[in-house]
């Protein structure tokens, strides 16, 4: 074939939700045709968005990110109007209650019961700082080149240093320690920041998607035109002959090798360091590129069946922080579907204790686990039908960005200055379960399929060729409103909504607006909404409680 009648040959590697999101992105936005190809290591897409059956029962359960964020209290997020688009139904979750020393704490009231006055006035002071170095609008703009770096410079253990009473400094690293996924000292304050004020409502909420997450990741495969191999490691990548690159493959075992005009890496950084690139300018730019990044953070979830539902916690909370391995998330999973018959918690363990858990035995972690089980869920100990231990070591960023903030141009393309007519991007250097800047990510692919108007039904999974039978959805929007008067720092609202709301057609009025001035006039309360933790990745949104 004539060069100059083939498309423009597009590899994107990796099919985690960095790179089915930028392939969504380029079949929407692209002005001409391109081939485009998708190149996955392992036998599904999704990447750490995984939802996950167990054996003994046809129940599902979160093994990677837990929940998706909702940045719309701040400005528009693209993300959540297009789970809302492909017609997925949602669900909002929260968590109260913060277990130090047995003992829940679940607002002011609480922590100065427990530890003292003291402890409520070091917690206001701290809180005050932290919302004084990073307004709300910093915090969704994070991560953008024309955003300044809020209280970015600095480990983030100087700041929490600076939290008098002992025993607060102890709530606060209950609190966020999972989020982190690291230690104070390995990321900075605005990174440490991010993580604290996630839990205010007036930042960010938190939901899901009824029936599993992953849902998400399979509407995208399905709807993409993009080739899809399964199955296929790109091992080396050099270049190739007419300024194309070359990129060495590995497909049961055989090795190949294929030629491609641009080649975009949405991997995570302990996959790129595993690739091979071959020049010394492009090996170079990217062992630069990697010493930037690299900056390990760790997970380690245990999911648990039980052969009944767990017992509900106060207000239908969805979730609880347990002091147990420096911080962990217990979730109530179950929670999140009405109808269940079967109970399922899951512990989100990160940093140091993620990776000293990783390297024990399946039994000895399940073991450890449970006997973190709060008084109102120590019964489910019994309870046990089969459990799943799942290790994400190195998996996600302790420190997105680097300690000093690259230009996204430098950050996504390493080798453009060397580059001679090829181009290596890479998508997903600074990627973490919750990207903390959704509008870059999905504004121009939302105002395009407006247009569009597909919606999703029950069964995404009949053209889902790349992800399996789809579970059948469960439960229908549930997005409140609210505000933050009277809040108090530290501390989520106590959940209110058991109600669900039909999805909301072009047009219609939202629930949560409806609802919202309702909700203004419940004395005492807030309201909050998923997470995303990029997406996702996972991470809380914790609730906040008045006290009293």
């Amino acid at each position: 074939m004539d060069d100059s009648a083939r498309l423009p040959r597009v590899a994107i590697v990796g099919g985690g939700p960095g790179g089915l999101f930028t392939a969504w992105h380029l079949e929407r936005m692209m002005a001409t045709p391109v081939s485009l190809t998708i190149l996955e290591t392992s036998h599904r897409l999704g990447g750490k968005v995984c939802t996950a059956s167990f054996a003994a029962a046809q129940v599902t359960y979160e093994a990677g990110a837990a929940e998706l964020y909702d940045y719309s209290p701040v400005d528009n997020d693209p993300l959540r109007q297009l789970v809302r688009h492909l017609g997925l139904p949602t669900v909002s979750i929260g968590g109260a209650a913060v277990f130090v020393a047995g003992r829940p704490i679940a607002n002011l009231d609480d922590l100065a019961s427990a530890c003292g006055e003291n402890a409520r006035h070091a917690l206001m002071s701290f809180d005050t700082r932290a919302r004084s170095a990073m307004t709300a609008g910093e915090f969704y703009e994070s991560g953008a080149d024309h955003a300044a770096d809020a209280a970015a410079g600095g480990p983030f253990v100087g700041l929490l240093d600076g939290i008098t009473c002992a025993d607060t400094r102890r709530y606060v690293d209950v609190m966020i320690h999972s989020d982190l996924a690291t230690e104070a000292e390995e990321t900075n304050c605005g990174y440490g920041l991010q993580n604290y004020l996630m839990n205010d409502p007036a930042y960010m909420r938190l939901y899901c998607i009824a029936g599993g997450n992953e849902q998400l990741m399979r509407a995208i495969a399905v709807r993409l035109a993009a080739a899809v191999r399964l199955g296929t490691a790109v091992t080396e990548v050099r270049d190739g002959p007419d300024g194309a690159i070359r990129l060495r493959l590995q497909t049961q075992g055989q090795a190949t090798h294929e030629d491609f005009d641009v080649v975009i890496l949405a991997l995570p950084m302990d996959a790129l360091e595993r690739v091979r690139f071959v020049g010394a300018s492009l090996a170079d730019a990217l062992r630069r590129h990697v010493e930037h990044h690299a900056h390990p953070a760790h997970y380690l979830r245990v999911s648990v069946l039980l052969d009944r539902p767990a017992p509900p916690l106060p207000g239908d909370d969805a979730y609880l922080m347990l002091d147990a391995f420096g911080g962990t998330c217990l979730y109530v999973e179950s929670a999140r579907d009405p109808c269940a018959a079967h109970g399922v918690l899951g512990w989100l363990l990160g940093g140091a204790a993620a990776v000293e858990m990783a390297g024990l035995p399946d039994e000895a972690v399940v073991a450890a686990v449970l006997a973190s089980l709060p008084v109102p869920l120590a019964a489910c100990r019994e309870q046990v039908l089969e459990t799943r231990v799942h290790r994400l070591t190195g998996a996600v960023s302790a420190l997105p960005g680097g300690w000093t903030r690259l230009p996204a141009d430098r950050r996504h393309r390493p080798h453009q200055a060397e580059a001679v007519g090829a181009d290596v991007q890479d998508v997903a250097g600074e990627h973490r379960q919750q990207a903390h800047h959704p509008a870059e990510q999905h504004r121009h692919q939302v105002d395009r399929d407006r247009a569009e108007h597909q919606l999703v039904g029950p069964d995404i999974g009949e053209a889902a060729e790349h992800g399996g039978q789809a579970e059948r959805l469960a439960g229908l929007d549930l997005e409140p409103g609210g505000d933050r008067r009277g809040r108090q720092p530290g501390y989520r609202e106590h959940r209110q909504d058991r109600p669900v709301d039909p999805v909301p057609g072009p047009g219609d009025q939202h629930p949560a607006e409806r609802r919202s001035e309702q909700l203004r006039r419940l004395a005492g309360r807030g309201r909050v909404g998923d997470g995303g933790r990029e997406l996702g990745a996972r991470h809380q949104v914790r609730q906040y409680r008045l006290a009293g």
